[in-house]
């Protein structure tokens, strides 16, 4: 029984003691952590995707162009600052929208032979 316990003890100790300077460690890294989660989605350390929209030839005179490279498309917003549509690349073409979503234009893209 002395034994057992004694094993117990020991083991405990050994446990504790490896334990010590993990916590220690620890509490140092606290105090020089980088920012959270949150901070960072605010404004994400990676760039933003950068694509060419040179190929879209219309757009609306006056109204504020907002790219939208993830999703290959512009967004047009009027001076006022209510959407006024938007224009998106699909195959080859590139269909023009108006602010109630209605296709009210196709710009025919030349075809690139290989």
């Amino acid at each position: 029984m002395q034994d057992r316990t004694l094993r117990i003890l020991a083991v405990s100790l050994c446990l504790a003691a490896t334990g010590a300077p993990a916590l220690a460690l620890a509490q140092e890294d606290d105090e020089a952590k980088g920012p959270s989660m949150h901070q960072l989605a605010i404004r994400p350390p990676v760039p933003s995707a950068h694509k060419d929209f040179s190929q879209f030839h219309f757009r609306p005179a006056g109204d504020r162009v907002v790219e939208q490279s993830d999703a290959n498309r512009l967004l047009f917003w009027t001076p006022q600052g209510t959407p006024d549509g938007y224009a998106e690349r699909r195959g080859n073409a590139i269909f023009y929208y108006d602010r109630t979503g209605k296709a009210v234009r196709v710009q025919e893209l030349p075809v690139e032979e290989n």
